[in-house]
């Protein structure tokens, strides 16, 4: 027979063979080719049960568990190093491997993989126990999770380690180690208890968001401030762990932002919340070792500056200098009040160190009214001033007060109050109430209100000194209007309508006065305009008369001259006058006297013709009711008048009516000729009277 593994290799003949030693020949290979197989079938079986060769793919490895060994059983730890039965350190990469048969078992696992931006964390089963004051295990620079016998032999820790595993696949003995990722978790399963611890483990890292790196990114402005947990404890009186590792020219100590915790404990590192915070850009950070919470940058506003009270740091020297005794300023970094303010910017201050309050530097307004309040709210407690005045009004006075705060000032403000809302309330409020309620009592509520600008001018002066020893500067005081302190009460209403009316009818006095002056000056106006309009004529007629006085005084002159001519013309005619009418004068003397010689003889010669006539006539009445009768004829002949008339009227008693001119013609006649007087139709006879 041949050796198991004998490759027999049969070559054909080069001659031609009878048919039935050919048929033999292939039966008996037959016979000889099932019993080869049989036993290669047998040896594979063996093969396999008895572990002697397996093969590793390339992207796995298979951690070694020696089942007996001569060298007996490990006894203390998991990895058996020195060749005793348990889990080997070694792990087999990919390959055909050959063992002992019935000595080994192999456990193959994937290769750990991270994912880009993932970090892994590692749990080493085996190792020397951790320190007390060690919450992760320590790993020098040289720890290499892949190689378990170095890292025993080296001295490496059991438990969760500091050091973590950034993106890349890793051949790991992961009966040693345990590598936890947000995806799965790498490990072989010992018991089943394991995989309650290591799920455990897995919801703590995931809660911290430990699988990602701290990404900070420049547009949130937040910072990142590190809270570690391992190391020793604070000293007594510490809140805050100081800063340390900054430098990175010290290699051995510079952590880099806590993502190398080995160098954070050699520089001498405290757990607990740290001083030193984390700013733009990305950090590996075993979240078992630090954790990191994100908070908004301390932003000073424009307008207003920070004053920094330190909770940590070393005891600083008072800089507020002897007369100030509401308490001391250091120099910025130490403990305490800072003297110098943080001016307006953004700054990743650790809030969990210090406290930052802000102070407006720009002119701010206190309100005290109740229905306001300003955008800063430092005065949204604040009410109007309750006042009684000298004629026992009870009105409520709202009030402005505008304040300024020296930016170099702010500290002292804050070391004395503490902040400024409590300044405001606690100093300011009854200060300013106190004020006004004096000044009320001294008017009365009409003088409040019509002497507010003298009261605010003289409060703003008065008050100045005042706020002046708080550190403050007060701009100006403004007063409003009183208002009723109780709801219903509308006293103040009716003084103010008073005061209206009294404001309305003197704006009324004021506006006739002013309608007047306007109608004067519209008089005034229309006749300059007429005035204008005239100017001509006026300029002509002031000519005229200038003309005509020229004129009259030429005439005058003419006058005087003529009046003179005359006065002597008038003189030489006199005279001649004169002298003609004495010669005229002898002439009509002379005519005059022949006139009347003449007239004389002629009168005496009328008047003897005429007494002839009457005594031709019968006397004096006869010739006088001739003549009247021939005038009367000569009347009627010339204006045609009948004698007789056509329509006699009579009287009641038959007597005529006054009669007719003939009646009175003919009682003329016989009057004369009966020698009687003649009578009117009224006077009674004279006959039969004596």
């Amino acid at each position: 027979m041949y050796p198991v593994g004998t490759i027999i290799c049969l070559a054909p003949a080069r001659r031609a063979v009878p048919a039935v030693a050919l048929g033999s020949i292939v039966n008996v290979f037959i016979i000889y080719a099932l019993w080869a197989l049989g036993g290669l079938a047998g040896m594979l079986v063996f093969i396999f049960a008895s572990g002697s060769v397996r093969y590793i793919g390339n992207n796995r490895t298979a951690v070694v568990e020696k089942l007996w060994s001569r060298r007996g059983s490990i006894r203390a730890g998991l990895i058996a190093l020195n060749g005793e039965a348990g889990f080997q350190p070694e792990v087999l990469r990919g390959g055909v491997h050959f063992f002992f048969p019935f000595q080994f078992r192999l456990h193959v696992q994937t290769l750990v993989t991270i994912p880009q931006g993932r970090i892994g964390y590692v749990f080493a089963r085996d190792g020397a126990p951790l320190a007390p004051d060690q919450t992760l295990a320590a790993n020098p620079d040289d720890t290499n999770f892949q190689d378990a016998r170095r890292f025993l032999t080296a001295g490496g820790q059991k438990g969760p380690q500091r050091k973590i595993l950034r993106e890349g696949a890793y051949a790991l003995n992961l009966a040693q180690f345990v590598v936890v990722t947000k995806d799965q978790t790498f490990a072989l399963v010992l018991d089943k208890s394991d995989t309650g611890l290591l799920d455990q483990m897995a919801d703590i890292i995931e809660e911290r968001e430990g699988f990602l790196p701290v990404v900070i990114k420049n547009a949130d402005d937040m910072i990142g401030i590190v809270t570690v947990h391992d190391g020793p404890s604070l000293p007594a009186g510490e809140i805050i762990a100081p800063t340390v590792g900054q430098d990175p020219k010290v290699s051995a100590t510079y952590h880099n932002s806590f993502q190398d915790p080995e160098r954070f404990r050699a520089a001498g590192g405290y757990q607990g919340r740290q001083l030193q915070v984390l700013v733009e850009g990305t950090y590996y950070i075993n979240r078992l070792f630090a954790t990191v919470e994100l908070i908004a940058k301390t932003t000073v506003q424009v307008g207003e500056v920070g004053v920094v009270v330190s909770y940590t740091g070393a005891e600083g020297v008072d800089t507020s200098g002897a007369d100030y005794r509401h308490g001391e300023l250091v120099e910025n970094g130490s403990r305490g009040v800072w003297r110098d303010p943080l001016l307006p910017g953004k700054y990743a201050f650790n809030t969990y160190a210090g406290h930052v309050l802000m102070v407006p530097t720009t002119n701010f307004i206190l309100k005290w009214d109740r229905t306001v309040s300003g955008a800063h709210k430092l005065d949204e407690n604040l009410a109007e001033v309750s006042l009684i005045t000298r004629d026992a009004f009870e009105p409520a006075l709202p009030l402005s007060v505008v304040v300024h705060i020296d930016y170099r000032k702010a500290p002292l403000v804050i070391q004395r109050f503490g902040d400024v809302k409590r300044l405001v309330e606690q100093t300011l409020d009854p200060m300013v109430s106190a004020y006004f309620k004096n000044i009320g009592q001294t008017k009365t509520l009409i003088e409040l209100l019509q002497d507010r600008s003298d009261i605010q001018n003289v409060s703003s002066k008065d008050m100045q000194a005042k706020f002046s020893v708080y550190n403050l500067e007060l701009q100006e005081v403004l007063i409003g209007t009183p208002r009723p302190s109780a709801s219903g009460d509308d006293q103040i209403e009716k003084i103010l309508t008073q005061l209206r009316q009294r404001q309305i009818a003197d704006e009324q006095v004021g506006t006739y006065e002013r309608q007047r002056l306007a109608s004067q000056k519209e008089r005034e106006l229309r006749e300059a305009e007429a005035k204008a309009k005239q100017q001509t004529a006026i300029t002509e007629s002031e000519l005229s008369i200038l003309v005509r006085q020229n004129e009259g005084r030429a005439a005058l002159a003419r006058s005087q001259q003529d009046a003179d001519q005359t006065r002597t013309l008038a003189r030489a005619e006199a005279d001649r006058l004169q002298l003609m009418g004495e010669g005229e004068a002898g002439k009509i003397v002379a005519l005059a006297a022949a006139e009347a010689e003449r007239v004389t003889k002629v009168g005496l010669a009328q008047a003897q013709a005429i007494e002839s006539q009457v005594g031709a006539s019968g006397g004096p009445r006869y010739q006088l009711a001739r003549q009247v009768a021939e005038r009367f004829a000569e009347a009627l002949e010339k204006s045609g008048v009948d004698v007789v008339p056509k329509v006699s009227i009579t009287g009641a008693e038959g007597g005529s009516g006054g009669g007719g001119v003939m009646q009175a013609l003919l009682t003329l006649l016989m009057s004369d000729r009966l020698a009687e007087p003649i009578l009117g139709p009224d006077q009674p006879s004279g006959r039969g009277q004596k």
